[in-house]
């Protein structure tokens, strides 16, 4: 209520420059705020500019329009949305005001928000944004009365957001909220312990008691009790992950999804340093022929810095996709992933599990790391995680079409 409220008329916050929600997952930060955003605005303004921010452009139209213009729209406003503009316009009642959708998902997304003068910003996961970003935002926000609207779940205890706004909430004039999955009214007992179960280590700390927690120790500690026997079959189809290396060791994974399940039923290991000779493109595909023993994969996935391997590969009629690489969302997909049962390790995979003993965080102090050392079939398996596993995010929603827009384009009643 106080997300909902606090700029109101009666509000002891009222007269603060900022809101700054975090917290955990599924604990409705961005439903509370987002309404509370667009309600304030055309409470406030009319004929003035916003931004609503995210990671990307498809994160803001997922978690934050789809999400509330159907209750928007409920409540009596109507909308047009131009994809084309990444524009939001709202009327209600002879006010109109226009949203504009910005993504900061890197250091050059600051230029795109350069020149505007807006009544106010809502950055939805704030602490995934770039600073330049986020503060190029905040200097947009020139109109009298203006507001700043933060929401985020936890990140290392030394990210700047974390120091700079959190910490000095008081000082800025913010107000800061702390939410949890108990402040979801939606989430069923049974549900809360589902999210409960999928965490472990520093991302349980984050993720379900959203806190702004340092990850110390070994990346999997509970991998090792997870480990089974591999399955006789038959399996219903088959795939590969590869992490190439030189001088560092090549790690393949073969692996076998039987009911909606993927086992590492196998894997192929070869540590140039260890063995004192380095093999060639030709002799560790002959690896990987040998780890297929005449099985046909349906997808290989490959480190993506490989690049005359996976030609190699292509050429032999093999369908390769170069695998995403963020590292710490795939180690968070990974951990998920293993924790609810969508993938398993076979205990004979000697180098995976040997692996699994010793993959650390390193002591960064400043952020999430891992020792790049004893990573390699870690990083194989992460490849097919957050490859192949994971599901392609989309965006949509039921919409009216009209054909009216300018030049041709259609706009989109909500």
């Amino acid at each position: 209520m106080q997300a909902l409220c606090w700029w109101g008329e009666k509000s002891p916050y009222r007269n603060k420059n900022a809101i700054i929600c975090d917290g955990a997952v599924r604990s409705g930060k961005t439903v509370c705020m987002g309404l509370s955003f667009f309600l304030w605005a055309m409470a406030r303004f009319s004929g003035v500019s916003f931004a609503v921010c995210g990671k990307t452009i498809r994160s803001v139209r997922r978690n934050v329009i789809a999400e509330l213009l159907p209750q928007l729209r409920h409540m009596g406003f109507s909308a047009q949305v131009r994809y084309s503009e990444n524009k939001l316009t709202l009327r209600y009642r002879g006010i109109e005001n226009r949203f504009y959708l910005f993504g900061g998902k890197d250091e050059s997304s600051a230029a795109l928000i350069q020149g505007m003068t807006l009544g106010g910003i809502l950055f939805d996961e704030a602490a995934l944004m770039p600073r330049s970003f986020v503060e190029q935002g905040i200097a947009r926000c020139s109109l009298p009365g203006a507001k700043l609207w933060f929401n985020c779940n936890p990140e290392h205890p030394q990210h700047w957001f974390y120091r700079e706004w959190i910490l000095k909430a008081e000082s800025r004039g913010a107000l800061y909220l702390h939410f949890t999955m108990e402040d979801n009214p939606s989430l069923s007992a049974a549900v809360r312990a589902r999210y409960r179960r999928m965490f472990t280590g520093a991302f349980y700390s984050r993720f379900i008691e959203g806190k702004w927690t340092a990850a110390t120790g070994l990346v999997y500690p509970f991998a090792q009790e997870l480990l089974c026997d591999a399955p006789a079959g038959p399996f219903e189809r088959f795939g590969v992950s590869i992490d190439y290396g030189t001088v560092n060791p090549t790690s393949m994974g073969l692996w076998g999804c039987l009911d909606g399940v993927w086992y590492r039923i196998d894997e192929y290991y070869y540590d140039a340093r260890a063995e004192g000779i380095r093999r060639t493109d030709e002799e560790h595909f002959r690896g990987f022929q040998q780890l297929l023993a005449g099985r046909t994969p349906e997808t290989v996935v490959c480190d993506p810095s490989a690049a005359s391997f996976i030609e190699l590969l292509r050429s032999r009629g093999y369908a390769v996709t170069p695998a995403k690489n963020d590292v710490l969302n795939g180690i968070r997909q990974t951990a998920t992933a293993l924790r609810t049962g969508r993938i398993k390790i076979a205990a004979c995979c000697a180098d995976t599990v040997r692996e699994f003993s010793l993959y650390r965080w390193a002591d960064d102090g400043v952020r999430d790391v891992p020792v790049k050392e004893n990573d390699h079939a870690m990083d194989d398996i992460r490849y097919f995680v957050s490859t192949v596993l994971t599901v392609q995010e989309a965006f949509a929603c039921a919409v009216e079409r009209r054909g009216d827009g300018e030049k041709g384009e259609s706009i989109w009643d909500f």
